[in-house]
């Protein structure tokens, strides 16, 4: 069984407060991989933050405010419709939430848990396909936890939005000399 994980593909990475490069044409290749039929199950990673979240400016972090749980920057993106296949659109099974412990910068999805408690990691499937937003931040961290954990990790490369194109390039790259797969 392969399961792709979608990173955060919410409207505020999308074009709110935190919009990323190459977002709108890695949302449009996530909903074609997920047509095609190249996956037999689709999770979604999502930020949910509350007001007083540590990682906003207005809090000490470093970032604007982004993803405030239940606000329409958290939501995520209407494009998912398009799935043909209802089940792999997302869902309350399959939308896992991280960053909710306002003290905790939480980039990876790997512990992002779902309604039912259960951690993306707990997932049982022969391999896991990253795609998503932010390449170098949250994309990364997730692959890397993934690797780390000895799951069997590639990366959807087509899917994938960043912050800065010359700092996700020199992601991929140390990606690749990781031994990391891309497809």
């Amino acid at each position: 069984m392969k399961t792709l994980v979608v990173v955060d593909a919410q409207n505020d990475f999308i074009d709110g407060s935190l919009a990323c490069q190459n977002s709108e044409n890695a949302l449009k290749n996530i909903v074609e991989f997920l047509n095609d039929k190249k996956t037999d199950r689709a999770v979604y990673s999502m930020d949910w933050h509350s007001k007083e979240n540590k990682s906003f400016k207005r809090n000490g972090g470093i970032w604007p405010d982004h993803c405030v749980a239940s606000e329409e920057g958290a939501e995520l993106s209407a494009e998912f419709q398009k799935i043909e296949d209802e089940k792999l659109r997302p869902n309350e099974e399959n939308e896992y939430k991280k960053g909710l412990d306002d003290e905790v910068e939480e980039y990876s999805a790997y512990f992002a848990k779902n309604k039912d408690k259960q951690a993306i990691y707990e997932i049982d499937s022969d391999e896991f396909i990253v795609c998503g937003f932010a390449s170098e931040y949250c994309v990364r961290e997730t692959i890397l936890e993934l690797k780390k954990n000895n799951k069997n990790v590639s990366v959807f490369l087509d899917g994938i939005a960043y912050v800065d194109y010359e700092d996700h390039k020199k992601n991929i790259e140390e990606l690749k000399d990781m031994g990391i797969n891309f497809i």
